[in-house]
């Protein structure tokens, strides 16, 4: 299983790198490229079909933000499953993502705006082939659970 982390540009990499930590959590391999729709669309496309010319399953997670065609290019050409994890940005005090929730009719990335849960969500489609996967979610929520009962417990 694989999860391709695609960001639009270098300045992504703080972002994505929160993504990878979680998916490294959970045992998932990701691998991290950097190809704009805008500004290398042939080069991104050539990606894509290399990643779809290998059979493993895969869940897609893109981060770009202004104006996010990446997501939408993503989605077009690929058979699995698209998580568009846009970054916030102070500049435009998070109007941007409407770029990500605003697609064209038969494009149907999801959008998760925070990294751990754009990589949960990868984590649960992904676990849809892994009973191993799907325990090490199901532990996940559990340690979330034991962390809001324990600081509630503190507070008393």
């Amino acid at each position: 299983m694989l999860v391709p982390i695609i960001m639009g540009s270098k300045s992504d990499l703080e972002h994505a790198r929160k993504i990878v930590a979680a998916l490294d959590a959970f045992g998932l391999r990701s691998e991290l490229r950097i190809a704009s729709a805008h500004k290398a669309t042939t080069f991104c496309l050539g990606v894509l079909e290399a990643y779809e010319a290998n059979p493993e399953p895969k869940v897609y997670i893109t981060i770009a933000g202004r104006s996010n065609a990446l997501s939408a290019v993503v989605d077009a050409h690929v058979a699995g499953p698209v998580i568009a994890c846009p970054p916030y940005s102070d500049k435009y005090g998070g109007g941007d993502i409407f770029s990500s929730l605003r697609m064209p009719s038969g494009i149907a990335p999801a959008v998760v705006t925070e990294p751990t849960g754009a990589a949960m969500l990868a984590a649960k489609m992904l676990s849809l082939h892994d009973p191993t996967l799907r325990d090490k979610v199901r532990a996940a929520h559990r340690a979330y659970t034991d962390a809001i009962v324990a600081d509630d417990a503190d507070l008393r």
